[in-house]
């Protein structure tokens, strides 16, 4: 079956899809760097981690969900340690600490944020 809507011309096509590999990485800290699209209520930060690297303890007013694309890490959150690898989801609430030490296979995800993380906003301007 065809579809019946028109193709989007090259320049709709330019304003809508953004290809994440096209924004600049951002060093996040050392060893994790993320490439952070945002909109105006929701973000997402396709991140990199180097292996054994560490993202310290943090909690943040954003919730937050992270899906688990390759590699594996031990997540703290709220005192607790989970082993998360390729294909897990975690979900962190508004204002619970959390933190990752990253494996010897080092670790990608999919980081969403609602809303927007203004923290990584203004390191994406300075990166810029």
């Amino acid at each position: 079956m065809q579809p019946k809507e028109p193709r989007a011309s090259q320049e709709e096509q330019d304003q809508r899809i953004i290809h994440y590999r096209d924004v600049p990485p951002v060093e996040l800290i050392p060893g994790i760097k993320g490439h952070i699209v945002s909109a105006e209520r929701l973000m997402i930060n396709v991140l990199t981690a180097q292996p054994h690297s560490v993202m310290p303890n943090h909690r943040h007013e954003n919730e937050q969900m992270m899906i688990v694309l390759d590699g594996e890490a031990d997540i703290a959150v709220d005192g607790k340690l989970y082993h998360m690898e390729k294909g897990d989801v975690v979900i962190f609430p508004s204002n619970v600490d959390h933190a990752a030490h990253i494996s010897d296979k080092g670790f990608s995800v999919i980081d969403i944020f609602s809303p927007p993380r203004q923290d990584f906003l203004e390191k994406m301007g300075k990166a810029k």
